[in-house]
């Protein structure tokens, strides 16, 4: 007997991903694409944060989740706060991930200055299982343009992520975000034909999401 294994598609929750993944079957999502919270109480110029950025209870229950929910011999891409890589790789770990590759995102600009001017942005590429090579391997260093960040205080340019989504995933996968934001991972899916699935627990950036995805339908309709 085939056991069919579903995922909600082309729909975003708004709710705390480690709940909302619990409903997921097991193995049923393709591709995971993710800017989570970098434990560093961020807060941007304009004072905005980032919700569960103070603090990293959450770490590994939802990578555990994220694991359980990604299909084996499939990759996940993680950005993450360099400064508390730690937490990452123990998380990404203890889950089960295998760690395959790091990625640079190139700035032109610098997004603040300290001891060194911060020109880049980081993820790792993460495995379950033993995954296929990718039919076109992308280099490990991407331009990142600026998105202004009017969307999201950390919103990631679509730009940036299109590259992923074309390696590491194929037309009609299931590409997740359980850390949507403003929703760049699930544009960047829905324009290069992929199904996709969000969670958000913010209000705002969920309903901002929202408004992107539909706004992007109908464009793409008309």
């Amino acid at each position: 007997m085939t056991t069919t294994v579903n995922a909600p598609r082309n729909m975003i929750f708004n709710g705390d991903c480690i709940d909302v993944m619990q409903a997921f079957d097991t193995g049923s999502v393709d591709m995971i694409l993710t800017d989570p919270p970098y434990v560093t109480n961020y807060r941007d110029r304009q004072g905005r944060s980032v919700a569960n950025d103070d603090n990293g209870r959450w770490l590994k229950p939802a990578f555990a989740e994220m694991h359980r929910v990604l299909k084996d011999g499939e990759f996940a891409v993680s950005f993450y706060g360099w400064n508390k890589v730690d937490l990452f790789m123990e998380a990404w770990r203890a889950a089960g991930f295998r760690i395959v590759g790091h990625l640079v995102f190139r700035k032109r600009y610098a997004s603040s200055s300290r001891f060194l001017r911060y020109e880049h942005e980081q993820a790792y590429l993460l495995a379950k299982g033993t995954p296929r090579m990718p039919a076109r391997v992308i280099p490990d260093v991407i331009d990142f343009p600026y998105s202004g960040n009017r969307l999201h205080p950390t919103q990631k340019p679509v730009e940036a992520l299109r590259p992923l989504i074309q390696a590491f995933s194929r037309p009609g996968d299931l590409v997740f975000d359980p850390f949507s934001g403003s929703g760049s991972t699930l544009a960047a899916a829905q324009a290069l034909g992929r199904d996709w699935v969000g969670i958000e627990l913010d209000n705002g950036h969920y309903r901002t999401a929202t408004r992107r995805l539909a706004e992007a339908n109908r464009r793409a309709a008309a």
